[in-house]
């Protein structure tokens, strides 16, 4: 029987690429969001005001962008074993995320390292958030610690 791979730290090393599967965000996607969240930004839920705006429509929310990477990368089956995420950095907005478009994450491996516990290693990734065009929408980076073998 085949299982979900069971990823420690050692899997990956500094350099390493990841591409996550894709997510077609729907409205759905937005009201959601809001509705976890509170955040009833208009731009974000009223077509007719988002109308008005430089984007001519819905955008969605940022953080349900950095959440959504965030998310995808998990489905590569890399963190199977993460003892704590530690949190991101450098987060940028560089393009809406419409509703309709289909995003996917690529993710460079900047820094494998080794810490002070030696059940534990920690992982920082480089995180792309890319539209179905190829348009990068969001970078961040992020750091895990995961579970040495």
């Amino acid at each position: 029987m085949r299982t979900r791979p069971d990823h420690h730290w050692e899997s990956l090393v500094t350099g390493d690429l990841l591409e996550s599967p894709g997510l077609t965000i729907t409205e759905a996607h937005l009201v959601t969001w809001a509705g976890l969240t509170g955040d009833w930004v208009s731009l974000h839920l009223d077509k007719e005001y988002a109308a008005t705006t430089q984007f001519g429509q819905r955008i969605g929310h940022g953080p349900l962008t950095l959440s959504v990477g965030l998310g995808l990368m998990t489905q590569t089956g890399y963190f199977s074993n993460v003892v704590a995420w530690l949190g991101a950095d450098a987060i940028r907005a560089g393009h809406p995320v419409f509703i309709g478009d289909t995003v996917h994450v690529e993710a460079v491996v900047a820094q494998a390292r080794t810490t002070k516990n030696p059940k534990a290693g920690l992982w920082t990734l480089d995180y792309t958030v890319l539209n179905q065009d190829g348009t990068p929408v969001m970078t961040f980076s992020s750091s895990f610690l995961i579970s040495r073998r």
